[in-house]
C-alpha cells in the first residue's frame, strides 16, 4: 500500500539512495577546502635550517626576505623560526643579522665600523691657473698676491690660492714689510718632498728648464739677453729668494 500511495516523482529518488549509500563518506573534492596533504619528506632539524639561513645570507650581496629564504630552502622548513635562532647566536658578535625593509642580511656590528674605513689618496688635476701660481710661489717666494698678479699679468683668484693652500703645497709667509703689511706665500715642506726635493734651491734653474725644452731659449720681449755670467750670477743668487 505504501508503494500506491507515493506520488510518481518520487519513484526515482529511492532507489538512488538506496544505491548511493556510500556517499554517506565521499571522497574528498580536490579543489575544496580539503586539509593539505602532509609532505612525505620530513624538515631538516631546526638547528640545519639555521645553517641554511646562514648560508644564503653570508653568500647575499644584496638582503633576502623570508619569502626568498623559505623558496630556496628544502619543503617544510620555516625561515622565520630559523632566523629568530639565528640572530640569537650572532648577538654580541662581530657580524649581526640584522632587518633591512621586509628583508634580512649580514651586517657588520655598528661599534665595529671603524675597522671597515679606508684612506684612500684622491687625484686632483691642478689648473693651469693653479700650477703658474704655485711655479711663481716657489721661484719668487716670498710672494705677495699682488707680485704673482703683476708677473702673470692676470689677477688670481681665491678659489686657486685656496686649493694650493688646501693641499698643503703653500702656506702663508711673514708679512712684507711695505705698506699694508701684505701677507707672503712659500712652498711647504709636502711641496718639497712630492717633487722629491730637499730644500727649494733644488729647484730646476733656467739653464735646465731650457735645455728640458720647458722654456723658450729667446728672453721674452722687452727684455734683453744678459751675458752668461749675469745669467749664472742670477742662478746662484736664487737662494736668496727662498730664504724667510
Amino acid at each position: 500500500m505504501a508503494d500506491e500511495d507515493q506520488m510518481p516523482g518520487q519513484e526515482s529518488k529511492m532507489p538512488v539512495t538506496e544505491v548511493e549509500g556510500v556517499a554517506h563518506n565521499p571522497a574528498p573534492d580536490p579543489e575544496g577546502d580539503a586539509p593539505p596533504r602532509e609532505s612525505l619528506f620530513e624538515a631538516p632539524p631546526i638547528a640545519e635550517q639555521e645553517r641554511m639561513v646562514e648560508a644564503i645570507l653570508f653568500a647575499s650581496a644584496e638582503p633576502v626576505s623570508v619569502a626568498e629564504l623559505n623558496g630556496r630552502m628544502p619543503h617544510g622548513c620555516d625561515a622565520s623560526e630559523a632566523l629568530v635562532h639565528l640572530r640569537k647566536r650572532y648577538e654580541g658578535r662581530g657580524v649581526h643579522v640584522v632587518r633591512v625593509g621586509d628583508a634580512w642580511a649580514m651586517r657588520t656590528a655598528a661599534d665595529l665600523g671603524f675597522l671597515m674605513q679606508k684612506e684612500t689618496v684622491e687625484a686632483r688635476k691642478l689648473s693651469r691657473a693653479a700650477i703658474e701660481t704655485l711655479a711663481i710661489i716657489a721661484y719668487h717666494q716670498p710672494v705677495t698676491r699682488a707680485e704673482i698678479e703683476e708677473i702673470r699679468g692676470v689677477s688670481v683668484s681665491r678659489g686657486t690660492v685656496d686649493q694650493l693652500l688646501e693641499m698643503e703645497w703653500i702656506r702663508f709667509g711673514r708679512r712684507k714689510m711695505t705698506p699694508g703689511r701684505p701677507v707672503t706665500f712659500v712652498v711647504t715642506a709636502t711641496f718639497l718632498d712630492h717633487f722629491g726635493l730637499e730644500n727649494a734651491r733644488d729647484l730646476p734653474g733656467l739653464k735646465e728648464l731650457r735645455s728640458a725644452g720647458l722654456l723658450d731659449n729667446r728672453p721674452p720681449p722687452g727684455m734683453m739677453a744678459g751675458p752668461d755670467g749675469a745669467e749664472d750670477e742670477d742662478e746662484e743668487g736664487q737662494s736668496e729668494l727662498f730664504e724667510e
